[in-house]
């Protein structure tokens, strides 16, 4: 679906002690945007009763002590709220913090970056400084520990996903696909093209902070050279020479 109108926000059973607000079927950008509006909404404001939060590209997981309270009841509570964003057409709220992550384009750390700047009709220079220039966002955190899904990039970068799996690409493996990039956390199979690499680990679980990235956190990454990214990767902590901003 890609029309704003059509939000038609759902509540499903999700186990014994939870339940599933969805916005959409598929992450068009009102769909998402109106999941983090009501993620947030739940963090500030949490129903009585609900002990987890989880927010996905178009909808927000909720964990609830049965003691407390009854599944109806919350999700009615939830129901309204979202019923409320949908007709309302909000703005995902400013992000409070932005991470600056330095990647290097092309070559060996990016083999597809050709391919997709031949599909949007553009130089490899100029795709590279689109995804350095977007306003992205983390949309959801999934998959694998620590995973990050980052968007939206510009329209024409909805591209399809690969016809064929790729077998393996490396951790910090930058991929791109409908508009969206994923960071690898370790070596992985995929079908979404690689076009850059980083040395962020989005998952080290004898960190202080294991997952340091959360969701609606600001994301811009700074084009580095192939030597650069190797020198980062040996830094311990495992960021990979990535800045944190604290933006209010």
């Amino acid at each position: 679906m890609g029309d704003d109108d059509s939000l038609t926000p759902e509540i499903h059973p999700a186990g014994p002690d939870a339940l599933l607000l969805r916005f959409a079927l598929t992450p068009c950008p009102a769909a998402m945007a109106a999941a983090q509006v009501l993620a947030a909404q739940l963090e500030r404001d949490p129903p009585e009763g609900v002990v987890e939060i989880a927010p996905a590209l178009v909808s927000v997981l909720l964990r609830f002590d049965p003691a407390i309270t009854q599944r109806a009841t919350l999700a009615q509570a939830v129901l309204t709220r979202a019923d409320a964003i949908a007709s309302r057409h909000m703005a995902p709220p400013p992000p409070t913090r932005r991470w600056t992550i330095p990647a290097a384009f092309g070559g060996e750390n990016g083999p597809h970056l050709e391919q997709v700047a031949r599909k949007l009709s553009i130089t490899p220079a100029a795709a590279i400084a689109q995804v350095c220039d977007s306003e992205l966002r983390v949309l959801a955190i999934g998959f694998a520990p620590g995973q990050p899904y980052i968007g939206l990039l510009p329209e024409p970068w909805d591209l399809p996903r690969l016809s064929d799996l790729t077998p393996s690409v490396p951790a910090g493996a930058v991929v791109v696909a409908v508009r969206q990039i994923v960071m690898f956390g370790a070596p992985s199979a995929t079908g979404w093209r690689q076009i850059a690499r980083s040395a962020f680990r989005t998952f080290l679980p004898e960190r202080a902070e294991p997952m340091p990235l959360r969701p609606g956190d600001a994301i811009r990454y700074a084009p580095v050279s192939d030597s650069e990214i190797a020198a980062l990767a040996r830094h311990e902590d495992g960021l990979g020479g990535a800045k944190l901003e604290v933006l209010a």
